[in-house]
């Protein structure tokens, strides 16, 4: 093996080996497919039921019934693809560290976070991927062809989209290998794996509704500079469902650019944690 292998072979193979692992067990794939639309149908039906009560989420907030479907259907691209590329290896970063396993992946001639981010993908959480797809064409239709002022979408919006929806990803990947990294000091972090499942449900929500009052400006600022979880569906989304206009508020042109930013920030700091985390990383046979 050459001394800098193509990443990109190497994670078809990680791909195609979990496809075959997968289909290997293709009754288990199948329940976790049904169980994933499951849930997703119930979360759908839940937010229908509520706009059968409010016409927005939140008194002037522009949330109505098919722009937060938009919203929602960004918050499904994001974090099925967390979970299927990214999730499962995580959870094993400390059962690697207490078995041993990770001097073996320190030995491969391949970047250690690399290797230790993309050795397992969870096929079946694509599956929320594609019920995303369905629920976001319904809203932009409706959107689109209501008959008072119907949405204009521009092709740079279209072409912005999957931009931030790559951004929300790397975020919340960067978060989560950030906290999966502890584990080497720790040796074992499942509280603080719990946390990020806590700090991402932040980011479910338009962050319209935490600008009320004292406490809601704080969790809006501490989770949009601090913690840039809100940003992860809020921009994508908005670029869609309302689209940046000179008339919006002060804070919407700044937060596109901020998007980016906190993106390679969150890059660069993970990445920090990681190998400083390595340096500190004994062997299980030392």
């Amino acid at each position: 093996m050459t001394n800098h292998p193509s990443y990109l072979r190497v994670f078809r193979t990680f791909a195609r080996n979990s496809l075959i692992r997968d289909m290997t067990f293709r009754t288990n794939f199948v329940l976790q497919c049904i169980s994933s639309i499951s849930w997703t149908l119930m979360n759908l039906g839940f937010y229908l039921l509520i706009f059968k009560f409010v016409d927005q989420i939140g008194p002037n907030t522009g949330w109505r019934r098919d722009e937060f479907f938009v919203f929602l259907a960004t918050t499904w691209f994001v974090n099925s693809l967390v979970q299927a590329f990214f999730m499962p290896n995580c959870q094993e970063f400390s059962e690697l560290i207490r078995t041993g396993d990770l001097d073996f992946a320190l030995l491969k001639p391949i970047d250690t976070q690399f290797l230790i981010s993309f050795t397992k993908i969870d096929w079946s959480s694509l599956t929320n991927f594609l019920l995303g797809i369905a629920v976001l064409t319904f809203a932009l239709v409706n959107l689109t062809t209501q008959p008072k002022n119907p949405l204009v979408i521009s092709p740079v919006s279209f072409l912005l989209y999957p931009l931030y929806i790559v951004c929300g990803v790397v975020i919340l990947y960067s978060l989560m290998i950030s906290l999966s990294a502890t584990s080497i000091w720790l040796g074992r972090n499942q509280s603080l794996y719990n946390f990020w499942f806590y700090i991402t449900n932040f980011s479910r929500y338009p962050m319209e509704i935490y600008q009320r009052g004292f406490w809601g400006w704080s969790l809006w600022g501490v989770f949009t500079f601090l913690i840039p979880v809100l940003v992860v569906v809020n921009v994508p989304a908005r670029l869609l469902a309302r689209p940046l206009r000179p008339e919006g508020a002060w804070w919407e042109w700044p937060l596109v650019g901020f998007a980016l930013l906190a993106t390679g920030l969150s890059v660069l700091v993970s990445r920090w944690i990681f190998k400083r985390a390595l340096l500190s990383y004994r062997s299980a046979s030392s």
